[in-house]
């Protein structure tokens, strides 16, 4: 089976630049692909992706050696199941909030007796190898986001959970968890800042994945140097707009006022 390069870069402490993918295309996810990006998260929570467009994002990230990631919208086994036939070779869940979701995700990605994920990935085996079944288990990995007011009360048994890979912090949700502005790139005298922190000690105690959506490649390389093993920087609707408003404002002189703080 086909290597998650994730994994690998993980064993040798090596940081993940994660793409972000919200436009529903496989001719952007693959020019996104081509950027030099380490891996691809498809999200389909926030995004405009449904599973059609999803499967061919899937096909365009295989035209490189980026490792491609789905972001699904809920703990939903069918949706997570089907997103790994397709060719995933990662899925972040949103809004684990305690042991039991978690291990409700991680057992959806596991085929028995670690956990109940139904046979018959059909895409899974070209992306993967003929021998994918056997190996999968090992190779997709397991992300659940801590954002939830629930979940940094419930912070310990979640990350203790069997086969859970690691954990991914969404700021915004995070923010309005804790009764702050929901957005990226916290300051350090907030109090998502400081949850922010107590959430990645927790991970690399446990020796977990770390991973964090930034708004900027400053900030990304910050959260890197403070620990997180993979950062998200940005979305391609964002580089597409960015890029754009760039450019008018440079030929009209007006600016149009700061970016939103979505992803």
């Amino acid at each position: 089976m086909r290597k998650n390069k994730l994994k690998e870069m993980f064993k040798e402490g090596k940081p993940i630049v994660n793409g972000w993918l919200q436009i529903p295309s496989g001719f952007s996810a693959e020019v996104m692909a081509h950027q030099g990006w380490d891996s691809c998260t498809i999200d389909m929570q926030h995004g405009v992706v449904d599973y059609v467009n999803a499967l061919n994002m899937l096909q365009a990230i295989s035209t490189t050696n980026v490792t491609p990631l789905a972001r699904v919208n809920w703990n939903e086994p069918g949706q997570i199941m089907k997103i790994l036939d397709a060719g995933c070779y990662g899925v972040i869940c949103p809004m684990v909030s305690n042991r039991k979701e978690a291990e409700n995700f991680v057992q959806a990605c596991l085929y028995p007796s670690k956990g109940y994920r139904s046979f018959g990935p059909i895409r899974g085996l070209l992306y993967g190898g003929s021998d994918y079944a056997k190996h999968s288990d090992n190779e997709i990995l397991k992300l659940a986001m801590i954002e939830t007011k629930e979940a940094l009360e419930n912070l310990d048994e979640i990350l203790d959970t069997p086969n859970l890979d690691g954990i991914y912090i969404g700021p915004a949700d995070l923010s309005l968890a804790i009764g702050e502005e929901p957005g990226f790139d916290k300051p350090e005298n907030t109090v998502a800042y400081k949850e922010i922190t107590r959430i990645l000690e927790a991970a690399k105690k446990r020796s977990l994945f770390a991973g964090i959506h930034n708004g900027t490649a400053e900030y990304a390389k910050k959260m890197i140097e403070k620990g997180f093993n993979l950062v998200t920087v940005g979305s391609d609707q964002r580089f597409m707009s960015s890029g754009a408003k760039t450019a008018i404002e440079k030929i009209k002189g007006a600016k149009k006022g700061p970016d939103s703080k979505g992803y």
